[in-house]
Order: C-alpha cells, then structure tokens, then sequence
C-alpha cells in the first residue's frame, strides 16, 4: 500500500468532504456548523450541494448514504455528503476561486437560497381550491 504523501490529488479518496450539517444555521458549532450562521442556509441537504458545486464547474458527486458523525437524527433528509475536487493531478487548483475548502462552503451557502427548489412557492395557498365553502354540516336542528 503507498504511503499518504504518495497519492495524488485528484485521487477520490483525497476530495474534500461537505455535510450539510456544516452549512445548517439550525446548528451550533459544536453541532458540526462551520461557517458563520449569518452566512448559513436552512436545512441545506446534500443534493442541493452537489447541484450547486456542479453548476459552477466543480467535479463533485454524492455520497447518499453517508452519515456526518454528530448527527443524531437519523432521517433520510439529513443523510448524505458531497465530495469536492479541489487540486487537480498535478497539485494546481481546479478552479481559481476555490481555494479552500471554506471558500467552497462559503459559495455553497450563498448559492442554496437562489436554487429553484428553494424560490418556488411552497403550498398551495390559493383561496379558489380551499374545500369546505357552502357545507352547512352540524348546523341547525337534527331532524326525526
């Protein structure tokens, strides 16, 4: 087996990892958040990391069923994490902006809310589909 120093950085094993929990501004720091909470997104979910490191031109795939370790929950939503290429074969960085793995996250954060996942509106809040006008259920005496 080689030694550490040997592998490359374009390696998969060498990628960097995302969890969402390290954008969640439901979290603290100690709870695994790793960016300022002003810069923090909502529950963020690992297929929306990966949708947004892949737009800008970042080589990064998803891991579904991995688990950040200080998650307690369980749920499907909160599974998941991302590797990020950030160094090519040769040591040099992908891309210019990303030199860092926190400048990565930071971009992630600020990106998550423009998704159109997140800007469509969510319910249906439409007054002319409420049920329910015109029943007179319960109302008056009961009949023999």
């Amino acid at each position: 087996m080689a030694c550490a120093a040997a592998r490359s950085p374009a390696d998969q094993d060498r990628y960097i990892c995302i969890y969402p929990a390290y954008l969640n501004n439901k979290k603290t720091i100690a709870e695994g958040r790793r960016i300022p909470i002003s810069k923090a997104v909502e529950n963020p979910t690992a297929t929306e990391i990966q949708d947004v490191c892949s737009a800008v031109g970042l080589n990064a795939f998803l891991e579904k069923n991995k688990m950040y370790s200080r998650e307690w929950n369980r749920d499907v939503q909160y599974r998941g994490r991302v590797r990020v290429q950030l160094r090519q074969e040769d040591g040099s960085l992908c891309l210019v902006q990303f030199p860092s793995r926190k400048s990565v996250m930071l971009y992630v954060a600020e990106m998550i809310p423009k998704l159109k996942t997140r800007t469509q509106k969510t319910g249906g809040a439409d007054p002319s589909l409420q049920q329910g006008e015109g029943s007179k259920k319960g109302k008056g005496k009961k009949k023999k």
